[in-house]
């Protein structure tokens, strides 16, 4: 008897957690691959946090700053123009009703540009493989352009925004992309080695690499040259 009166009482109206929950058209495979593409800036967003706990490096958290203050002015543009999504839509998971300006559109035109002005103005050749340096940096950039028109195309297959909206987080994002990436270069980096000798940043192991010019090629020089110490030491005691 219990156990009937307990089945017997109304279920609780779930609700999905709508962070990922992207829809598209059943049986369509174009559109289900939009879907996924439609996640990378979630995937973005997990990659930074792993880089700045596992690399703990101010330009890294600096940039990720930026991306945050850039979600920040795309509610508060949302919520001022107050646009509606298309019509045509009708889904029933979203962050919110208002689609101007798409925040998937300027998140992530923000982050391709920043990264293009990163790779061509902040990481300098300092070895002598100056055209395979700049290969693949053309090819890294073009992957990035290609990304950023898939979300952009995305967000307007799926009925998500308008192509309006599209277009003017994009132009939102390369803005502020462009102006972030300046004061970070002009403003921030130069005090970035105070903010590093703080006790609270030597604590937490933050670190300041902004006068290295490629912080890759840095890398992986010094670990190969401390790894080949490491070898010839163990070697010797081997022996």
């Amino acid at each position: 008897m219990a156990s009937e009166e307990q089945c017997s009482a109304p279920p609780p109206r779930w609700q999905s957690v709508s962070l990922t929950h992207v829809e598209y058209p059943a049986g369509d495979l174009t559109g289900q691959l939009l879907a996924y593409t439609s996640l990378l800036p979630m995937a973005i967003l997990v990659g930074f946090v792993t880089l700045i706990i596992f690399k703990r490096e101010l330009h890294t958290i600096s940039f990720f700053g930026g991306l945050v203050m850039n979600e920040g002015l795309n509610w508060l543009l949302k919520h001022i123009l107050q646009e509606p999504r298309p019509c045509g839509g009708g889904h029933s998971t979203v962050t919110t009703e208002y689609g101007m300006p798409s925040s998937h559109s300027q998140f992530i035109w923000f982050f391709v540009v920043y990264f293009f002005l990163f790779l061509y103005l902040r990481m300098h050749q300092t070895n002598n493989a100056r055209c395979v340096e700049l290969l693949w940096r053309h090819v890294l950039s073009i992957i990035l352009l290609g990304v950023a028109l898939s979300v952009s195309y995305s967000r307007v297959y799926l009925l998500y925004h308008t192509w309006s909206q599209v277009i003017y987080g994009g132009v939102a994002g390369t803005v502020v992309g462009v102006v972030w990436f300046f004061i970070t270069q002009e403003v921030m980096t130069p005090i970035f080695p105070k903010i590093a000798a703080w006790p609270i940043s030597e604590f937490f192991l933050v670190r300041d690499t902004s006068l290295i010019p490629n912080i890759l090629w840095f890398e992986y020089t010094v670990t190969r040259s401390e790894a080949r110490n490491r070898q010839r030491k163990l070697g010797t005691k081997l022996q």
